[in-house]
């Protein structure tokens, strides 16, 4: 979900990337209108037009896309860039010939709230970034289109497996939202602290594994007038990245699950949320951030931690892409799951990983058929590679990338974590997908928290009744986890 475009980062040298990628692939790796007014605006034609763009339905064509034609594409703007999907469209036209239509931004509610609202939405929408459309929001009105058959379809390479068999483990499940899929989180994504390999070489410090050595590292930095610990202010998000891996980490899998499931004792009556956000908040107590990364936004804070003003910050694996201009050629970029504090049930070695980056279809697509093929080309191996050579990322096909595709330090060592972390200890939070409101509301909590106007004990109360609200619609019963 990065949230800029895009450099010249570290050249990785000495890195056998090869090999890296050989052995990910056994990974296993606001509001919109009611209901009614968006019935009115079907008069747009959209229905009609979904007909006209329907060919006939065979095997090698199982969503019956019709030749020619016309496809709309919007993609979001940010870490992974666009370029990626600019050369997938030119595959596509290759074998369907439709006119495509290709808009690349990071404004993707105020360029596509009010095509939803008149019922004339794109094709196909990478749905991210800090302006994402709230996916719960568009499945509360019908708005997405539902991808079972995606998952039911041929796969692209081996037509005697389906789609669903040639994902990562998970990846249908992060889109599904009310019991069924409806986006397709295509990337493979990792979470956690960032650092400079070079920073640390030249100051002697190593990894920290612990809470209690990546503080002693922060203070270190203090002395020499370097920031600890960098965060992206003005998006919340990904300081909530460290808040929300610690909790996991902490209390375990069935601590996160609590947070997804909106247990009634999911904050408040945790003692792995208390003693995280605590934690966390002792970097603020004892002025281990780096001066004014309050206020600034991704890219600032980014740029300034790629001038070696800060020594970590938190963010997920698109962070080395969307920093290629900004990333001196020797910074070495690190990957580093979240150090663990004192009785852990999870491991140092866990981490966050899974799918991210929604792809979605929208219901009321007027080359509705054609989106679907899209998602499903997507799932090819030419696509996965094509995506891996222009975004320096994975993504969720299995083996479906070119062993000859080289990855940069950053991507390299997050795959390192990823392939020395047991499949049994990596997680992945879907509350961020099913309860819009309830995020936005903790993200709000935690921008309070690090700016010190709130104290962590309100944290976990406002935490808490953003839980319970969630919990109050009758909806909630449907997003379950086991």
């Amino acid at each position: 979900m990065g949230t800029t475009s895009t450099s010249n980062g570290a050249n990785g040298e000495g890195f056998s990337r090869r090999n890296l990628i050989k052995r990910s692939a056994a990974l296993g790796l606001i509001a919109v209108p009611t209901m009614g007014f968006l019935s009115a605006c079907a008069a747009s034609g959209s229905g009609d037009d979904q007909e006209r763009q329907k060919g006939e339905v065979t095997k090698d064509n199982p969503f019956g896309v019709a030749k020619g034609g016309t496809l709309d594409v919007v993609i979001f703007k940010g870490g992974f860039g666009d370029q990626y999907a600019i050369e997938w469209e030119k595959l596509y036209k290759d074998k369907w010939g439709p006119e495509i239509s290709h808009l690349g931004t990071q404004e993707i509610t105020g360029k596509l709230q009010p095509r939803f609202n008149a019922g004339n939405p794109p094709d196909v929408v990478d749905n991210s970034g800090a302006q994402q459309i709230k996916l719960d929001v568009l499945h509360k009105n019908g708005q997405l289109a539902d991808l079972t058959e995606l998952l039911d379809a041929p796969a692209p390479d081996d037509p005697s497996k389906k789609v669903r068999d040639i994902l990562v483990p998970g990846t249908a499940e992060k889109g599904f939202i009310g019991g069924k899929m409806h986006s397709l989180n295509y990337v493979y994504t990792v979470y956690g602290l960032w650092y400079s390999g070079k920073m640390f070489q030249d100051r002697g410090w190593e990894v920290p594994k612990t809470w209690d050595a990546l503080l002693a590292i922060m203070q270190d930095a203090k002395k020499q007038g370097i920031g600890g610990l960098a965060h992206q202010g003005k998006h919340p998000y990904y300081i909530n990245v460290m808040i929300m891996d610690l909790i996991a980490k902490t209390g375990g899998l069935d601590a996160m699950k609590a947070i997804d499931n909106l247990d009634p004792k999911a904050f408040a009556g945790s003692a792995a949320a208390k003693q995280s956000i605590e934690a966390v908040y002792e970097i603020v107590e004892k002025g281990l951030l780096l001066p004014g990364t309050n206020s600034l936004d991704h890219i600032e804070s980014q740029t300034a931690w790629n001038e070696g003003k800060a020594v970590f910050i938190p963010s997920g694996s698109w962070l080395e892409n969307e920093q290629l201009k900004q990333t001196p050629e020797d910074f070495d970029m690190r990957f580093l799951p979240m150090p663990v504090l004192p009785g852990s049930k999870l491991p140092f070695e866990a981490i966050r990983a899974g799918a991210g980056e929604p792809f979605i279809v929208p219901e009321k697509a007027r080359n509705k058929a054609g989106g679907l093929e899209f998602l499903r080309m997507m799932c090819s191996r030419e696509w996965s590679t094509t995506f891996a050579q222009q975004a320096n990322s994975l993504t969720i096909v299995q083996d479906g990338v070119d062993k000859s595709v080289e990855l940069r330090p950053g991507t390299a060592s997050a795959i390192e974590a990823v392939e020395a972390c047991p499949v049994d200890q990596r997680f992945d939070y879907y509350y961020t997908n099913w309860y819009s409101e309830m995020d936005e509301s903790i993200r709000t909590a935690s921008a309070e928290l690090m700016a010190k106007r709130i104290q962590p004990n309100e944290w976990l109360k406002r935490a808490q009744a953003a839980v319970d609200k969630a919990a109050e619609d009758p909806e909630s019963k449907n997003n379950k986890r086991p």
